[in-house]
């Protein structure tokens, strides 16, 4: 007779063997298979709104920035034309808390990002009339507590134009921002020639602690910036450059990396693209200390392989010293373009764009234009698209995976039908949570 004991060791040794394998497949299941959405939102007012970042905060919730013209339906406090909206959301997509920011001119958020305190940090810019009678066009910062009272707000540049599409609270408690700007004077120096990336390394309370221009003789935007772990900052937009700090330019406009050490001076730069127009509109550390980058492309060689036509998304793969790793198009035969990622809890990456097309990568066009998101394998293999829309205008700004694995974007739509409920007149922001 065989030994009971060890008939059991071997049968528990299985059964152990059954459910980890179970558990695996689930797992990559989970992954690879296409979410659902769960609910949207649309948020405005009678006039034009649109979304252009979005947070998951510590209760669960979301912080929501960008831009609106309206002055009723979920908006309230508008200072003029066109104001800062900031907008705070529970879990479920209501309204907490929302607050106009401006003044009579034009002003608009681009970032937006939850600190150490609770409270919000807000990065944008502010145009209108100066106490002596000039416009100017500022990079405007906006600090909130944890209900949406301004702590303070600090406007920063010259007598030129300067604006912020980036912030990060860095881990000494300051800020770093991004933006551009053509100013050579009060907060600005060392402009190379019209429009420079600018980056702003501030303490706590917003004072400047240095500030550096970085780019050529031809206009330069930065985009995105983020604090790396060796204390250092990565910064990606384009460049039309090919002088000054900008080296190896391809034809046309490149996607521009910059790594800057701690003190905001050049570690390392990199052009990337091809023979057309290419631009980098968001960067991120990823887990193994490399990057990635999203934008568009308009190139058929160069650093972009597998054109698709008329303008593709375009993820971009560096290690820690820039050097490509791998790099992906997406898209179909007309026009698509991608503005944010997020590496996901897999080792993936979700991607949030828009699209005009329905055949190559893309399936489900819901009409006209339409947000668009993809998600990638670690190596840029697509696991599943899908379109979100209705039949006129949609976009996706900001997708970030949410505590629950499932996923949360907000850009803007004009439509009022199909996956869109509840449109309030023009361009509303449009928050869509997807999950599992």
């Amino acid at each position: 007779m065989k030994n009971p004991s060890k008939l059991s060791e071997v049968l528990m040794m299985f059964v152990l063997l059954f459910l980890a394998f179970g558990s695996l497949v689930t797992a990559q299941s989970k992954a690879s298979a296409q979410p659902k959405l769960q609910w949207q939102r649309c948020l405005g007012g009678g006039d034009e709104d649109q979304a252009s970042c979005i947070e998951q905060t510590k209760d669960g919730g979301y912080i929501v920035v960008g831009r609106t013209y309206s002055n009723d339906g979920d908006v309230s406090g508008n200072h003029g034309i066109d104001d800062l909206w900031i907008v705070k959301i529970d879990k479920n997509g209501k309204i907490q808390w929302q607050r106009c920011v401006g003044g009579t001119g034009t002003d608009e958020a681009w970032s937006v990002k939850q600190t150490a305190d609770g409270g919000y940090v807000v990065a944008g810019y502010a145009f209108g009339e100066s106490k002596d009678g000039n416009v100017e066009y500022d990079l405007l910062l906006v600090k909130l507590d944890e209900t949406g009272k301004i702590q303070w707000q600090r406007s920063y540049g010259g007598s030129g134009y300067d604006y912020a599409t980036s912030v990060q609270q860095t881990r000494d408690g300051g800020y770093i921002v991004a933006g551009s700007t053509n100013s050579n004077d009060r907060d600005v120096s060392g402009n190379h020639g019209l429009f420079d990336y600018w980056v702003l390394k501030l303490d706590s309370d917003g004072n400047i602690q240095w500030q550096s221009c970085f780019g050529g003789s031809s206009p330069d935007y930065a985009q995105s910036v983020q604090q790396t772990v060796d204390g250092g900052y990565i910064v990606v937009g384009y460049t039309s450059s090919n002088d000054g700090d900008v080296r190896e330019k391809h034809r046309f406009d490149d996607a521009w990396i910059v790594k800057l050490d701690e003190n905001g001076k050049i570690q390392w730069q990199k052009c990337l693209g091809g023979n057309g127009d290419d631009a980098g509109f968001a960067v991120l550390q990823t887990k193994d200390r490399g990057y990635i980058i999203v934008g568009h492309t308009y190139s058929d060689e160069g650093d972009v392989s597998f054109y698709h036509e008329d303008g593709d998304g375009w993820v971009v793969k560096l290690d820690e010293n820039g050097k490509i790793q791998w790099h992906r198009c997406l898209g179909g035969k007309f026009d698509d373009g991608a503005r944010s990622v997020q590496q996901t809890s897999d080792g993936g990456y979700i991607v949030a764009g828009y699209t005009y097309s329905d055949d190559g990568d893309v399936s489900g066009n819901r009409g006209d234009r339409d947000a668009w998101l993809v998600k990638l394998d670690s190596n840029g293999n697509i696991e599943w698209q899908k379109c979100l829309g209705g039949s006129s205008e949609d976009d996706a700004y900001s997708v970030l995976q949410s505590s629950d694995g499932g996923y949360i974007v907000a850009g803007y739509t004009f439509s009022n039908d199909k996956d869109v409920k509840g449109d309030h007149g023009n361009y509303d922001i449009w928050i869509v949570k997807l999950g599992y």
